[in-house]
């Protein structure tokens, strides 16, 4: 039987979500706690990969038993066991062929920026120094939608066998005189793709780059013409969603 669980966590402290040789990782700590509640070799598999210091307010894995559940007893347990940085809310059965990973149809990250120093938004946004201009970077994050090969915004050297995906949306939001989030949807992502886009964004934003130069940045799938990678603090996983 398979089971699905949704958690959140911080991931200040963590080395990813994926285990790590010299790292503590979300899916160790998850491994470890069901392996003893379950008294066998738990492996579990994410619905992606967050990388270091990034934050998911929604997160899915999934994981076989040979026996029946109680799923509430176990997401019970589950919270007392892991640290305190994760929260376990949902365990729940679902069907032999429903994997969090390939059966995901649509994620959405939000990055947080602000442009005052704030002590209580340190940890969980990117504090910029410059003037910025959201309107041209919100035509510039509509440009995005436009294609489906995002190699400009893929780590270099990554091991993926493609770089296309389909982005569904791309917006700012400001919720303050001097906060902003960027909403991005897409059926996949790929490594370092989000905080990637964000500092190409940065750069429209501050003039660096026109429309028509954004456009060149994607249509030449070059990591080297992108912007700088974003702080990774400021970038929550929000949601996954399966059809």
């Amino acid at each position: 039987m398979r089971y699905f669980i949704t958690l959140a966590y911080d991931g200040t402290n963590f080395h990813g979500w994926q285990i790590q040789p010299n790292g503590n990782s979300v899916q160790e700590e998850l491994q470890k706690a069901l392996t003893t509640l379950l008294r066998q070799p738990t492996p579990v598999v994410g619905a992606g990969r967050t990388d270091a210091g990034v934050h998911a307010r929604k997160m899915v894995a999934h994981f076989d038993s040979d026996v029946a559940i109680d799923c509430q007893q176990l997401a019970y347990r589950l919270n007392r066991m892991v640290p305190r940085s994760m929260a376990v809310y949902d365990v729940r059965e679902v069907g032999d062929d429903m994997h969090a990973r390939f059966s995901a149809t649509k994620r959405t990250y939000h990055y947080y920026v602000h442009t005052r120093k704030d002590p209580f938004l340190r940890h969980y946004s990117c504090e910029l120094h410059f003037d910025l201009d959201f309107e041209r970077m919100n035509k510039a994050a509509a440009i995005l939608m436009e294609y489906s090969d995002f190699g400009a915004f893929c780590k270099s050297h990554s091991d993926v066998k493609t770089t296309i995906c389909r982005v569904m949306a791309a917006e700012w939001h400001q919720t303050s005189d001097t906060e902003w989030y960027f909403e991005i949807s897409a059926d996949r992502f790929l490594r370092n793709m989000v905080r990637a886009v964000v500092g190409t964004l940065v750069d429209v934003g501050r003039g660096r780059l026109t429309l028509d130069e954004f456009r060149n940045v994607i249509e030449g799938r070059k990591r080297t013409a992108a912007g700088e990678s974003m702080p990774a603090n400021a970038l929550f996983l929000e949601e996954v969603e399966y059809g």
